[in-house]
């Protein structure tokens, strides 16, 4: 008796934290997924003669976006950044765009760089995503347009470009460094205990990967140990245009250093 009674209360303890916790990644899950670093207003984000910084107003906040121009570019190369720091982070190594004469659109998240604001939802952030983009869009009818997203970015850059192909504008190539199939199916390898319910950022890839039309590059280090490689295969068999770049000796974080991404990018600009 003693002992089922001991045993009934410890299963209702183990419970009682167990729903806690759900309860505090339904809530605080944000905090697990985006890593942002604050930049002052008064620091540059880059101070190369040809890039320019301005704010783009969403409802709710202000973000921040960099932009390198060429005098008469071939096209665009818009670019949603992954999970963690800012622009000064990610707007970097533009020679390679400059070499192929294009010119590239980057922005901060909601809380990241110079951004004000929070990120409350899924939702949230694809209205950023193509608030940013409409606001260019008119500068770049009859160029280029190349879509593109690293690790958490690549959600996003998907479901843009598959929005862009169902009304009719279908980037000349979609190119996902990183990718995952989905937030969900990373969260379930990741987090098996967590119900898939509980998380509010879904993010389905896979699903947006379905509707695009044109060529797609699939970029992905061999050694990824966050988001492994079998994201990429699972996505490129489900596109008849799709190539995967398996880059050897990459991890998740290193993936964009090594010379053959730079080759392959720097191709693939070539044949737009």
């Amino acid at each position: 008796m003693v002992y089922a009674i001991f045993s009934a209360s410890l299963l209702l303890a183990v419970g009682a934290v167990y729903a806690g916790a759900i309860g505090w990644l339904w809530f605080r899950q944000e905090r697990l997924l985006f890593e942002p670093d604050a930049l002052p207003l008064d620091e540059p984000i880059c101070t190369d003669p040809d890039t320019r910084e301005f704010f783009i107003d969403v409802p709710g906040a202000r973000l921040s976006v960099a932009h390198l121009r060429r005098p008469d570019p071939r096209g665009v190369f818009f670019f949603l950044h992954g999970n963690s720091g800012n622009l000064k982070k990610w707007f970097v190594e533009l020679d390679a765009f400059r070499e192929a004469n294009f010119d590239v659109v980057m922005f901060d998240y909601r809380g990241f760089g110079k951004s004000s604001g929070q990120i409350e939802s899924e939702e949230q952030l694809h209205a950023d995503v193509d608030a940013v983009w409409q606001h260019f869009a008119p500068m770049y009818q009859g160029k280029r347009v190349v879509i593109s997203g690293q690790s958490l970015g690549t959600g996003l850059a998907a479901g843009l470009a598959a929005q862009l192909c169902s009304a009719g504008h279908a980037p000349d190539l979609t190119l996902l460094v990183s990718p995952y199939s989905s937030m969900q199916a990373l969260a379930a390898e990741l987090y098996p205990w967590v119900p898939m319910q509980v998380l509010r950022y879904p993010l389905h890839t896979l699903q947006h990967a379905a509707k695009l039309l044109g060529p797609v590059m699939l970029i992905h280090g061999e050694k990824d140990t966050l988001i492994p490689i079998h994201h990429s295969e699972k996505l490129c068999s489900a596109m008849q245009s799709a190539q995967l770049l398996r880059v050897t000796g990459a991890g998740h974080g290193d993936v964009h250093q090594f010379p053959t991404v730079r080759k392959a990018l720097l191709a693939a600009l070539g044949r737009l």
